[in-house]
């Protein structure tokens, strides 16, 4: 998930942010698997358009098709489409997109619902994750666990005051996320629909692993359930849309940020394989592909 400019956390919190910030870089124009622009005549073929930020697009995953949205050609859904035989993607996930680029071009990159029309026949949806500021929480998080790094700063900093500014947070996006799927239903009415949530970011038992992910002792477990809301909400939203949801948490966990690698899914702050810190590396991608296409009921390897 793209975010803004870092301040000096450190080397490790640094050295993140400023990936994380080269993923929320000026977008080029968005194109299909085979080249296409977006939104033009799929023939007789299933359409599935992809929606998201950077968890869909797979930033720094070779290949890199498109290096200014930071989407990859081995993220989940370029994996799912090869699965749908018969299928064309049309793929406009964009590192650092919000609810607000589903309406609004992200540089060079149209608005993301353009690219429906009434042939879409699939849409999966990954956004939220930005509205809430992840980047700015990873940053904020970092920062704090230097001066206290076995207390609970960053959590004691989103609730001062008695509100947890992070649940008013994800609470406030969860109207956006309607939105955006009242619209997907709209411009693409025969559509199935399904959003997708968040992998397992940190150990689901809310134990650290200070140093290598650079946050406070008492701060896992506060992140976590962080996530785990945002999760919550979607799939709320995803209910009440009628459209699918698919947890992309609960097979990922074990494999989170602080598991060895080989063993995880998703990148530590100083990533070990290609990918943006703190995002799923091309394992991950490929487990949220599997989530995805067994709730679509379709069977067998990617």
């Amino acid at each position: 998930m793209g975010v803004g400019r870092a301040s000096i956390l450190g080397t490790a919190a640094a050295s993140a942010a400023l990936v994380l910030a080269a993923v929320s870089a000026v977008p080029a124009a968005a194109h299909t698997r085979d080249g296409h622009s977006p939104g033009h005549g799929q023939g007789h073929r299933d359409a599935y358009v992809a929606l998201g930020d950077s968890y869909t697009s797979g930033p720094l995953i070779p290949e890199q098709v498109d290096a200014n949205c930071a989407r990859s050609n081995q993220n989940y859904p370029s994996l799912v489409a090869q699965r749908l035989r018969g299928t064309t993607l049309t793929d406009v996930s964009c590192g650092g997109a919000t609810t607000a680029e589903m309406w609004k071009a992200q540089g060079g990159n149209p608005p993301q619902l353009d690219a429906l029309n009434r042939r879409t026949s699939l849409v999966t949806l990954q956004i939220g994750g930005n509205d809430i500021g992840f980047g700015s929480i990873i940053r904020t998080c970092a920062g704090a666990a230097a001066a206290d790094p076995v207390g609970n700063p960053c959590e004691r900093y989103y609730t001062t005051g008695g509100t947890d500014q992070l649940r008013a947070a994800v609470e406030a996006t969860a109207p956006k996320i309607d939105a955006v799927l009242r619209a997907i239903s709209h411009r693409a009415p025969r559509a199935r629909v399904v959003v997708v949530g968040y992998p397992a970011l940190l150990p689901d038992s809310g134990v650290g692993c200070r140093p290598a992910v650079p946050f406070a002792d008492g701060d896992f477990a506060y992140l976590r359930d962080t996530e785990k809301r945002l999760n919550a909400m979607l799939a709320r939203r995803a209910k009440a849309a009628h459209a699918m949801y698919v947890d992309t948490y609960t097979p990922t966990v074990g494999h989170d940020m602080c598991t060895a690698p080989g063993v995880r899914w998703i990148e530590p702050l100083t990533p070990a394989a290609p990918a943006a810190p703190a995002h799923p590396n091309a394992l991950g991608e490929r487990a949220m592909a599997a989530a995805v296409l067994d709730r679509l009921c379709v069977r067998g390897r990617i």
